[in-house]
């Protein structure tokens, strides 16, 4: 168990599924009250089952991260219900099955996936950041990537120019809110392999290039979701209370700074 967790409150975004719902029921397994959202309704049911099939709970709220005004209500009923927010995991993000190719995105896809992986968290930080202070303290855990600190394999230019700045609002908001007591991070996971993942690795990447891939890892394998919800409860927790502004890779060595 990590340290400061247990009664504590989490929001995680765009968590009815994959990274997100792996995150969440770690949280709700280190003792935290634990909310999510997403904008599809079968994925948070299917997320609040699993908790209850584990003995957990999680709350669930139907919002999307596109969209500001949702976000703040969801975040603030959250705060209402729990009388505190903590935590707040900006997970919601992808590349929307956008081209790879840079001269074959338009402006909509620019627009679409900058929209849902920068603007998102920071529409998320707008309306949690105000609670935290009152609450005394807490933890933004962004995700970054190994896309925005390397390059990607599979997502395109749009994806990484976007987590390229997630990582730039990391360092700022660590710098501003530190006074408060409130650190922010960011997770830069490598190829995941969720079933969405998993389907885009398949289909731009040919058998003999995955494998070359996979060989070049030091540890000779891409992430679990269970891998990046670890890191997520750590830096959640008092275990990392005197880390704040990092982008910590998470990618099994495949790219190391």
């Amino acid at each position: 168990m990590m340290r400061g967790l247990k009664g504590k409150t989490a929001f995680l975004t765009g968590a009815g599924a994959g990274i997100g719902q792996a995150a969440a029921l770690r949280l709700a397994q280190e003792g935290m009250r634990v909310w999510i959202s997403d904008r599809d309704p079968d994925a948070l049911d299917a997320t609040c089952r699993e908790a209850e099939h584990m003995q957990l709970r999680v709350e669930a709220v139907q919002a999307d991260s596109c969209s500001e005004a949702a976000m703040a209500q969801a975040i603030q009923s959250a705060f209402d219900a729990s009388g505190r927010l903590d935590v707040l995991v900006n997970n919601a993000g992808g590349s929307l099955h956008t081209p790879y190719g840079f001269a074959q995105q338009s402006d909509d896809d620019w627009f679409r996936v900058v929209n849902l992986n920068l603007m998102g968290a920071v529409w998320a930080c707008r309306a949690a950041l105000p609670l935290m202070q009152r609450s005394g303290g807490g933890r933004v855990i962004n995700y970054g990537s190994k896309a925005g600190r390397y390059g990607s394999l599979i997502a395109g230019p749009n994806y990484a120019a976007a987590k390229g700045a997630i990582a730039s609002l990391t360092r700022q908001l660590a710098m501003e809110y530190g006074p408060d007591g409130i650190t922010v991070n960011s997770i830069c996971p490598g190829v995941v392999l969720t079933p969405r993942t998993s389907g885009l690795w398949a289909e731009r990447r040919s058998a003999e290039e995955r494998e070359r891939i996979v060989s070049e890892i030091p540890l000779r394998r891409h992430a679990t979701v269970d891998d990046i919800a670890g890191v997520v409860a750590f830096l959640a927790s008092d275990d990392a209370a005197f880390i704040t502004g990092v982008s910590l890779d998470v990618n099994g060595g495949q790219a190391m700074a």
